[in-house]
């Protein structure tokens, strides 16, 4: 039997004091409900949709509900979700009328005739499926009545599990960059950069600066790590190390293999996390944070085996 785990992300940037509790509430509830599907025999692409949808049914995180607007005052999201046993991978971008954009990517995945399905074709298949729908006007609203602070940086959500049978999934959903140009699909439903999952390796969702993660190819990169045999935490740190040498970008990412063992990697100034895996009592939670003074280039870094 395989260890279980499930881990989530808020999104890496900078979290204000004033907000971390909440985030950590969230994420908390969110890893409770990837356990839950897993504890009840679900497999792991259940899981991280699972906690996913917690989180974007948040107005606390930049995705669903609490999607930031484009430069021209619209509401675009994208989300993915991946399975490692065979591959099977579902995205849609530059969705406005649905309420959990990471539900339709997996009606995607579940199709398995496209990987990516984007604005109105994928708003058409989210009607066709049935699932719950909200007004953009709604989310506009939503995000003029809570404006993002200007040194608040990220959002983006996202969870990587592994299931009893050692099958691996990762899941990311987004609203973009604040003020980004309509029609701007960042790394989060690219797969290879914001979210990938591999069995011989595992399962990484990132989040940060999406052209530079989309150019450095992130998720991939991580995962090809764990294949070597490294372990989520040193994989992280590595791929943090090697995107910061390369590219100029903030970044952060959760890792999961298939053994169970997960990691933790940012070079951002926090990020918001929780996990819980096969052998603890409760989920943990904690806002990931690098001291004043550390510049982008030092990374944060955290897993266990």
């Amino acid at each position: 039997m395989h260890q279980v785990t499930c881990v989530v992300h808020g999104g890496a940037g900078h979290w204000p004091d004033e907000e971390q509790e909440q985030a950590l509430e969230e994420c908390l509830a969110a890893v409770r409900a990837g356990w839950h599907v897993l504890q009840s025999g679900g497999d792991a692409v259940a899981a991280v949709v699972a906690a996913v949808v917690v989180l974007e049914d948040s107005p606390l995180f930049n995705a669903g509900v609490g999607s930031v607007p484009t430069e021209e005052g619209h509401v675009e999201m994208d989300a993915a979700v991946m399975e490692g046993k065979e591959l099977k991978a579902g995205a849609v971008a530059l969705v406005r009328s649905v309420r959990n954009p990471v539900r339709l990517a997996l009606e995607v995945l579940k199709l398995g005739q496209e990987v990516m399905l984007a604005g109105e074709a994928a708003e058409r298949w989210a009607r066709a499926v049935g699932l719950a729908t909200v007004s953009e006007e709604e989310l506009i609203r939503a995000a003029v009545r809570r404006p993002t602070p200007p040194e608040r940086i990220g959002g983006t959500v996202g969870a990587v599990a592994v299931d009893v049978h050692g099958n691996v999934a990762a899941a990311t959903s987004t609203g973009g960059r604040r003020g980004k140009r309509s029609g701007r699909i960042g790394d989060s439903p690219v797969i290879g950069a914001g979210t990938y999952a591999d069995n011989r390796g595992g399962a990484a969702s990132a989040t940060g600066d999406g052209e530079a993660i989309l150019r450095f190819g992130l998720g991939r990169y991580a995962v090809s790590q764990l294949e070597r045999g490294l372990s989520p935490a040193i994989a992280g740190g590595m791929a943090l190390a090697e995107i910061s040498r390369r590219l100029v970008g903030e970044a952060g990412l959760i890792l999961v293999d298939r053994f169970g063992r997960f990691g933790i990697a940012h070079n951002t100034r926090s990020m918001p996390v929780a996990w819980l895996r096969s052998g603890c009592s409760r989920p943990e939670a904690s806002i990931c944070s690098i001291p004043e003074g550390r510049g982008p280039a030092r990374l944060f870094v955290r897993g266990m085996d």
